[in-house]
């Protein structure tokens, strides 16, 4: 198999900039992603702006493993007036070299409930699409209605496979 070679670039939505991760990100992105609740399918806590700008470091690396290629980016909505666009989540796509991609989104609390995170998803997947990227997956808890929705609009599907209790959606071969 052919090694991937997709690397995170800006991708434009009719309201959104996907802009690829930068450390710098970390500060802006700690408040976006300050809410307790956003944890609430996940686990974990939101992390200190030091410790986030830590794991973008990592992130903005790449993966230690030369068969994936990790592809990150912020969500920055655009605003109208100047000065109002901001961030507000992110998506990421693991992509492996069999042409596989497990994707995730998040949208921080204040800008929920706008179809912002299905709209960035759907613009990871063309994107994904137009880099050969065949099969795309994500991993829901059974009860995270609102992502179900998001996977539902990006064109994935549920299956009836389980992972650390959650659902693993398809979009490609082998639905």
């Amino acid at each position: 198999m052919s090694q991937p070679r997709v690397f995170a670039e800006p991708v434009p939505t009719a309201r959104l900039d996907l802009l690829p991760l930068r450390v710098e990100h970390a500060t802006e992105m700690a408040v976006v992603l300050s809410d307790p609740a956003l944890h609430t399918f996940i686990g974990g806590a939101p992390l200190s702006p030091g410790d986030l700008r830590a794991r973008y470091e990592r992130l903005v690396a790449g993966c230690p493993d030369p068969s994936v290629t990790w592809c990150n980016w912020v969500l920055r909505l655009r605003g109208s007036e100047p000065g109002a666009s901001c961030l507000v989540g992110t998506v990421q796509a693991t992509v492996a070299e069999d042409h596989s991609a497990e994707i995730a989104w998040v949208v921080g609390t204040p800008w929920q409930g706008r179809g912002l995170a299905s709209e960035a998803a759907r613009g990871l997947v063309a994107w994904l699409g137009r880099r050969s990227v065949h099969t795309v997956v994500a991993h829901i808890h059974p009860a995270h209605l609102a992502s179900a929705a998001v996977a539902t609009a990006a064109g994935l599907t549920a299956t009836e496979e389980q992972r650390d209790g959650e659902t693993r959606w398809r979009l490609g071969p082998g639905l």
